[in-house]
């Protein structure tokens, strides 16, 4: 299943590395391809309507639809809206473990489901370092309010605990009742002629390029490998 999923790579910006997936679980009709960004998590039941962030603390969530740290206040808070928002059937975001210090990544996706962003792309009332989205549009940071309900409890690092949150509220919603939402990248770091490799196929010519974070077609000689 790791194939299916592009690598983002952090290393230009800092951020936590990509270390693969370990899938416990498989997916019902259309989830197969789902998450459709490569990091450090784990798969569970993608029929859960719940994920679990752990951020710079190592836990496990078994019954989540998907869980792992988070580290970073800008790409790391942006790969995990984009995964959830990619499934309807996720509604809970369950925020625990230790923050990471300095970045605040905890602290960040709490502000973003409250307040949005401002117009130059801020995390509005973020206590993070850089808590700047860049890849995210106005309608995906929408869809990720609208659709999930986040659950703060930074610090937690109880799996005891964490697992019966997950098995209270893995199906105690229902689905969004909007399809689930493909997030394209808007502006990219790097010229598309330069890169080494794409990460992701999508048919009709197109292709993801994870360090540059944006969706766009293949010229000639750029395609993937």
């Amino acid at each position: 299943m790791g194939g299916e999923h592009p690598d983002i790579s952090d290393e230009e910006s800092g951020a936590e590395g990509v270390k693969g997936v370990c899938v416990e679980g498989g997916g019902p009709s259309g989830l197969e391809n789902w998450p459709p960004i490569r990091g450090d998590y784990s798969l569970g039941d993608p029929r859960s309507r719940i994920a679990v962030v752990t951020l710079a603390s190592s836990l496990r969530a078994p019954g989540a639809a998907i869980w792992g740290p988070c580290k970073t206040e800008n790409l790391g808070v942006e790969k995990v809206v984009a995964n959830l928002i990619a499934n309807s059937n996720i509604r809970f975001l369950l925020v625990c473990g230790e923050e990471s210090k300095g970045h605040l990544p905890g602290d960040s996706i709490l502000a973003l489901h409250r307040n949005g962003i401002d117009d130059d792309g801020r995390i509005s009332g973020s206590r993070g370092a850089i808590p700047f989205i860049e890849n995210l549009s106005a309608a995906a940071i929408g869809r990720f309010q609208r659709q999930v309900e986040v659950i703060d409890r930074i610090g937690l690092v109880d799996e005891g605990e964490i697992e019966r949150i997950v098995l209270e509220l893995r199906f105690l919603s229902e689905p969004f009742p909007e399809p689930p939402m493909e997030v394209v990248k808007r502006r990219a770091r790097r010229g598309m002629d330069e890169a080494s490799r794409g990460d992701a196929t999508f048919g009709g010519g197109a292709y993801l390029d994870g360090s540059a974070w944006v969706v766009a077609e293949a010229k000639d000689g750029a395609a993937p490998s």
